[in-house]
């Protein structure tokens, strides 16, 4: 099978090109550095099976990044037969470089000039084909945004293919760098002669905007109020679809399941109904509003503000040892800490990448997201209900910073910061729909893994022995949750909480199944009954704890594969419990001696 590889700087659009070509769901993002693992499809491409590789963006060929070793170990150490390089049309200036690196080696190129409806708006021509006779390799401009130019690249990739019988062996990366100089002349000499850019290169609209939302002191607090109006609107829109789809899943089991499971054995039509079906529906209840969550998070991510939201944050992550690009990956953390802990990789710095890593379990990922919406809409009301997740991520904040403040000095950084501002972008609808798909998929397939499984062991922990009342204290759920009693009273967490958290720590998308398997009620019924079991305090005491105890195994996995050490890892999971505790002690203590 043949291969092709797409290569280019950080923030060229490679994923993006690669969703368009695979109809793979790769996440896209609008920051430097957002793919960081080796992405690859298998695509039809002039009548022949291609297997389509996304590598990491990279600045140059001799970097010292671990993005860049991965690049160059690839394309050094395995077969390719055409090397697709991916160039930002409006700051080709800047980027031709790499260009002329690569081709230094001598693999098959077909350079993509990406973008180009951004470089037709900045007034900036290029003589595409004469650049392509100067170089020597077919050039094409195109839009991977919008498909433009698509097809005509893709013919010249199958050409190039076809024209192939063995893959080529690149000459040395060393070589190539020792006529380092002839390049940077060559650059000039070929932007000089095929590319006419404005004397002044501004897009007044970013600039404008940039104004506003960079202002040194209205920045920050007008990032954290874009964050609150997000949340208003997500509950005010995702509230009504979550409460059909609730209505929908309590009629399935009404006018279907119960009648289905009318004459089975006790024991199976506890397991189908109070266990399986009580648990996953209750999760499933609230993927809508976690869909919603996401959907607009990409329009925020792919518009070039959260790059923004890294500069106005540098100063302050400074001095915590950290910078804007460990900002960056914290607010990927709230989507899932294992591609954030993995996007650490862009650092050249390993005191950074530990500091980092040690930091992002602490965001509000979208699985812990699932616990606090079903806690927050039964214990609290419509309208508090965005102040109080508003303050869980505050809180997340906190907790982060305050981590970094303490191990600063243990993982001290001195590599500088660099960061380009990409310009403005609203994302199309099909990169919308495309990262929404790429969360329904993600929840089905941690759902299919953990969840079902999850609610299994639930349910017969709390309904064995089989002498005994479900979901007594005399199960072995309810004596599980009696020895941890000590530990748990002083925070408020009775022993049914108590269950919920230990098999959150496979996977924190289990809690709210588990909370439906153990009371036996799922929908309005399970939150009217938690309702009844606790109160506020004790239910944002269970929800500070679960924001920053133990992150899911999937994590853990992923910060001992990364650190490459498993003393680093011990120490996430020890730090992050023993600050859960402390933070819920502190809260529930306080509230209980103010009164309530």
């Amino acid at each position: 099978m043949k291969r092709i590889a797409l290569l280019g700087m950080p923030n060229t659009g490679k994923s993006t090109l690669f969703n368009r070509i695979s109809g793979a769901s790769a996440r896209v993002g609008n920051w430097p550095g957002i793919t960081v693992d080796l992405l690859s499809a298998k695509i039809l491409l002039g009548g022949n099976i291609v297997e389509l590789i996304d590598l990491p963006g990279i600045y140059d060929l001799h970097g010292f990044s671990e993005d860049e070793q991965v690049v160059r170990h690839f394309i050094t150490s395995n077969p390719v037969n055409l090397l697709v390089v991916l160039l930002n049309s409006t700051q080709i200036d800047r980027q031709l470089s790499l260009l002329l690196q690569i081709k230094k080696l001598g693999f098959p190129i077909v350079l993509a000039l990406n973008m180009a409806d951004e470089a037709k708006r900045a007034g900036i021509t290029i003589d595409v084909d004469g650049l392509s006779q100067t170089l020597g390799l077919p050039v094409i401009q195109i839009s991977a945004k919008y498909g433009d130019g698509l097809p005509k690249a893709l013919a010249a990739a199958t050409a190039m293919i076809n024209q192939q019988d063995t893959t080529t062996n690149p000459q040395s990366i060393g070589l190539m760098l020792k006529e380092e100089h002839e390049i940077e002349d060559e650059m000039h000499e070929l932007i000089q002669q095929h590319v006419q850019i404005p004397t002044t290169l501004t897009d007044d609209v970013t600039d404008k905007i940039d104004r506003v939302l960079l202002h040194k002191w209205l920045g920050l607090p007008l990032f954290f109020a874009a964050m609150f109006l997000l949340f208003q609107f997500i509950f005010a829109v995702g509230a009504p679809i979550q409460d059909g789809l609730a209505w929908l899943l309590d009629l399935l089991r009404t006018e279907l399941l119960n009648p289905l499971f009318t004459n089975a054995p006790t024991w199976l039509s506890g397991l189908m109904l109070d266990g399986i079906y009580n648990g996953v529906a209750t999760v499933a209840a609230f993927v809508p509003i976690i869909i919603l969550f996401f959907l607009v998070m990409s329009m925020v991510e792919d518009s070039g503000y959260l790059s923004r939201a890294a500069f106005l944050m540098d100063a302050i992550m400074a001095k915590m040892g950290l910078d804007g690009r460990s900002f960056v990956m914290m607010l990927m953390g709230f989507g899932c800490n294992v591609p954030a802990i993995m996007g650490t990789r862009i650092m050249r710095s390993r005191s950074m990448r530990l500091l980092t890593m040690l930091v992002i379990p602490l965001s509000l990922c979208s699985a812990r997201m699932q616990v606090f919406i079903f806690m927050i809409a039964a214990l609290f009301s419509p309208s508090k209900a965005p102040l109080i997740l508003f303050s869980l991520y505050v809180m997340s904040f906190f907790t982060m910073f305050l981590t970094a403040l303490l191990f600063q000095n243990q993982y001290k950084n001195t590599e500088p910061f660099i960061l380009e501002l990409p310009p403005y972008r609203f994302p199309t609808p099909r990169q919308i729909v495309l990262r929404g798909w790429h969360e329904v998929k993600h929840f089905l397939n941690r759902a299919s893994k953990f969840i079902v499984l999850g609610v299994v062991l639930v349910w017969l922990l709390t309904n064995f022995p089989s002498n005994v009342a479900p979901a007594s204290i005399d199960t072995y759920a309810g004596q599980i949750g009696v020895f941890f009693t000590p530990i748990l009273d002083p925070i408020g967490i009775n022993h049914e909480l108590a269950i919920a958290l230990i098999f959150g720590f496979v996977a924190k998308e289990i809690v709210v199944g588990a909370l439906a398997v153990i009371y036996g009620l799922q929908g309005d019924a399970l939150m009217a009954q938690m309702a009844t079991q606790i109160d506020w305090v004790q239910a944002l005491s269970f929800m500070l704890f679960t924001l920053i105890y133990t992150p899911c195994l999937s994590t853990i996995a992923t910060i001992k594969n990364e650190s490459k050490s498993t003393a680093f890892m011990w120490l996430s999971i020890a730090w992050s419990l023993g600050l859960a505790w402390v933070v819920s002690f502190i809260f529930y203590q306080s509230a209980r001696l103010l009164g309530y």
